[in-house]
């Protein structure tokens, strides 16, 4: 026995090497206690039975859990599909359920395999909000029914029509005021706990409104609805011949389609929020949509709920210190033990408070607030959103999505469809000049500049595409046609289409400084930049402005930051005692011909010396008479440009 602890002890500390066994035990009863309410919320909402819910969350722990691929995100039963399973459940029943998830599961596990997990990052961000938005709206209006102890109509419209009878019926039954106070009680709690104080905060606020729920409940006199909670391993339904053979219905091919890209979205997706949250390893799409894949179909063998991963839990693990997949592994576990030792505990809990937890999660995927945002920073996609919300919310989920997709490539192509045509006469030609992408999107504007510049009446047409960056073939073969046509007549049409880019003759660069490449940037220590030397050349230049000569000097422009004592390093290096010693490898040359302007103890050149303009370490003159300086605008330092001047 006791080896037998030790060894599970060491596999414990196997799986979390480098965090606190402890911690990673904490945050697993952390999330426990957020996933239980929701696993059970999720399936009402769902139209099936609660354990149902519960199987899938211990199925996200410990088979997804423990998978390789995210390390702290938790997945399990999700808000965002109950209306999809309602629905499905609704048209099909609970039996085919499982085929439907068990295939959805096969598939994303092929999807992985076929490295397809990264496909899903390249879906427009408009899509995405919009199929949340559309999934948050219909599941509060749905969740209101149940939070006053009463049946929802049906779709989400009929659903949104009926709130004013409910709250008709709600107000004249005393019972349902009961039912209705605790569920708003959990809304205003789910939004309010975030401010309390930080160890009462720790607690979840779900897990806070069950409580109240179950003492109001107990109390003389309330009859409010509560969980029918049966036998776990009962509620097991393993799909057979006569399920199996409705995969030959159009109908279950598309709700796997649906299952299977909706669920995969919205656990990459929240994978990629749940990495934001943290600075530990980053999520590996393809492994995690392969274990995605391995949850749901095991779930659907069972006959169980789909799993995705799900932001409230995904966080508060998070929050909660976990730094390995211990804590979401373990948190399956205590979801199986809870259901299987204290089950008579699942039916003391008020229906109306899962549904006021679900309300607030519909309420978050809804996101309100991203709307406004939006319009503000994009217009187009405003408009993709919000056509996908509202599409959604009057169909179907995969109808809307379809549909915003569709929406958001029309916008991409239009505004990369952007085209810039100018046509003019002059003299004896008349001439077109594009610029941009022309692709059939612009093929009216094409057409029209083109019948303006023949309409001009000129012997000539000059058609200038040279700028043109992508040309469809649609409007090269309308620009091709319209050459011969008018050559046909007579005319002379002279045509520049768009080709690859020619590279200009390439300049002579000045050669390194010997002993390496260019300098990347001063460190304090280093010594300051100094320029090479080049014969002096025989006459002056004529002007000063006048083009580079054969013995022009050129200068590496460094942007990188001078150090802070530049400017005294400079100071001191180019003033009193310069030409002595000739530092820093200046032969004597040098020193005799650009210090003949200099007395000693004096940073300004004699008369007759020729100094440059701009300032530099606080002189007004340049300590190199014939250089040029300028300032950095970026920076504010010092910087030597190149020059095309000879030496004088």
């Amino acid at each position: 026995m006791g080896s037998a602890k030790g060894s599970v002890m060491a596999a414990l500390k196997a799986a979390a090497p480098k965090g606190d066994l402890v911690t990673e035990i904490t945050a697993s009863l952390v999330v426990f206690l957020v996933a239980l309410p929701l696993c059970i919320g999720v399936a009402v909402a769902s139209g099936v039975s609660p354990e149902l819910g519960i199987i899938s969350g211990v199925i996200g722990g410990l088979v997804v859990g423990a998978a390789r691929g995210s390390t702290l995100q938790v997945s399990g039963p999700a808000a965002g599909l109950a209306a999809l399973v309602a629905e499905t459940v609704l048209e099909y029943g609970v039996a085919m359920l499982g085929v439907i998830v068990l295939f959805s599961g096969l598939l994303q596990i092929v999807l992985g395999l076929v490295k397809l997990g990264r496909f899903f990052q390249a879906i427009s961000l408009a899509v995405v909000q919009g199929m949340l938005a559309g999934i948050g709206l219909p599941l509060m209006f749905s969740q209101a029914y149940p939070v006053a102890d009463a049946k929802a109509p049906g779709t989400p419209l009929e659903n949104m029509a009926g709130i004013p009878g409910l709250l008709a019926d709600t107000v004249a039954d005393p019972q349902a005021l009961i039912a209705a106070g605790l569920g708003i009680v959990t809304v205003v709690l789910s939004f309010l706990w975030k401010k309390a104080p930080g160890p009462v905060r720790k607690v979840p606020a779900a897990l806070v409104a069950v409580g109240i729920g179950i003492t109001v409940a107990a109390l003389p006199g309330v009859d409010v609805k509560t969980l029918q909670v049966g036998n776990l391993l009962a509620s097991v339904d393993v799909p057979g011949a006569a399920q199996f053979a409705g995969l030959a219905d159009a109908g279950i091919i598309t709700a796997i389609l649906t299952f299977t890209v909706i669920a995969s979205a919205e656990s990459l997706f929240t994978a990629a929020a749940v990495d934001r949250m943290h600075d530990g390893p980053r999520t590996r799409y393809n492994p995690e949509l392969i274990a995605q894949g391995a949850g749901n179909t095991l779930a659907g063998l069972l006959g169980a709920l789909p799993v995705t991963a799900v932001v409230a839990r995904s966080s508060a693990n998070v929050q909660a210190g976990a730094r390995t997949r211990l804590s979401r592994t373990l948190h399956g576990l205590w979801l199986l033990a809870f259901a299987l030792l204290l089950p008579q505990v699942l039916a003391l809990i008020p229906i109306s408070v899962l549904a006021g937890v679900l309300v607030h999660s519909g309420w978050k995927l809804f996101a309100p607030d991203e709307f406004p945002k939006m319009w503000r920073q994009d217009r187009g996609e405003f408009a993709v959103m919000t056509i996908t919300t509202l599409v959604i919310v009057a169909t179907a989920l995969l109808e809307g999505v379809l549909i915003g997709l569709a929406a958001g490539i029309v916008l991409a192509a239009v505004r990369m469809s952007q085209t810039v045509i100018r046509q003019h006469t002059e003299d004896d030609t008349a001439k077109v000049v594009m610029a941009g992408n022309a692709t059939f999107l612009r093929l009216p504007q094409v057409i029209e500049a083109l019948e303006s510049a023949a309409e001009a009446g000129r012997p000539r047409i000059r058609l200038d595409l040279t700028g043109v960056t992508h040309l469809d073939h649609a409007c090269r073969s309308q620009v091709e046609e319209f050459t011969a046509q008018q050559r046909g007549k007579g005319l002379r049409v002279e045509l520049l289409m768009p080709g690859p880019a020619q590279r200009p003759p390439a300049e002579e660069e000045p050669a390194p400084p010997a002993g390496g490449s260019r300098p990347s940037g001063l460190q304090p220590s280093d010594p300051l930049p100094r320029r090479r030397t080049a014969p002096a050349p025989a006459t002056a230049p004529a002007a000063s402005g006048s083009a580079p000569g054969p013995t022009a000097e050129w200068f590496y422009l460094d942007t990188t930051p001078m150090p802070e004592d530049f400017a005294q390093r400079y100071a001191e290096e180019y003033a009193p005692g310069y030409e002595e010693g000739y530092p820093r490898g200046y032969s004597e040359g040098y020193a005799d011909e650009y210090t003949s302007g200099f007395a000693r103890g004096q940073t300004r050149p004699r008369a007759g010396a020729i100094a440059g303009t701009g300032a530099i370490a606080g002189h007004s003159r340049s300590p190199v008479p014939h250089l040029p300086v300028t300032t950095c605008p970026r920076h504010s330092y010092p910087a030597l440009l190149a020059f095309g001047s000879a030496r004088p």
